[in-house]
């Protein structure tokens, strides 16, 4: 008896529905990806064997350059625009609209509040540029970094404090800090540092 053949059919795979959702999840991504403001320095931190991580979100970090700068930033805006205000009542020092616009987009700064219309008029690589972000004033003749923190606060308590320095700066400009943040009561911060191999900690080995 003869065998009956099948007639084989070409199988179709309709790929549009897949591209669809392909397309849709890019522009969800570019959309909803929030791009990470050049900061004023660089630095390197000390190394620790600390894993610890450290949340994105409300925080306010100080960091200090090797050469002893201190910078400081709040990473909600809300929170930059609500010090930047107060800072100029307290310091009789009144800010246009476009420069609190413009202040609300730096990530962080570093000068006395007396020059800070002049680096708000600058364009963003000029502010970057050697010598003209001379440090935010930390010591017991003129403790305006400790205001700045008092008044970023004053928006959101809950806003942790993240100390960043450079491997080279001097430990007194780090204990400056620490003290100004003590004279607010505050007692609990962050540092960040570099991630180090934990000495008592054997590497396994590889397989193979």
């Amino acid at each position: 008896m003869a065998k009956v053949k099948v007639k084989r059919h070409g199988v179709s795979l309709d790929m549009t529905a897949m591209c669809d959702v392909a397309f849709l999840l890019l522009t969800f991504f570019i959309l909803t990806a929030k791009a990470r403001p050049d900061e004023a320095v660089q630095v390197t931190p000390p190394t620790s064997i600390a894993q610890t991580p450290i949340k994105d979100s409300e925080i306010i970090t100080i960091t200090v350059s090797n050469d002893g700068r201190i910078f400081m930033g709040a990473d909600a805006q809300p929170v930059r625009l609500g010090m930047l205000e107060k800072m100029g009542e307290k310091n009789k020092i009144s800010f246009t609209a476009e420069e609190k616009e413009q202040f609300k987009l730096m990530e962080n700064f570093g000068v006395p509040v007396g020059s800070l219309k002049q680096l708000l008029d600058l364009e963003s690589e000029e502010r970057k540029k050697e010598g003209v972000q001379r440090g935010i004033p930390c010591d017991s003749v003129r403790n305006e970094l400790g205001d700045w923190v008092l008044y970023a606060r004053m928006y959101n308590p809950k806003q942790r404090i993240v100390i960043k320095a450079d491997s080279k700066s001097e430990y007194k400009v780090v204990k400056n800090i620490i003290d100004a943040l003590q004279t607010q009561k505050i007692n609990n911060f962050n540092l960040i540092t570099g991630q180090e191999n934990d000495p008592g900690v054997v590497p396994k080995k590889k397989k193979g």
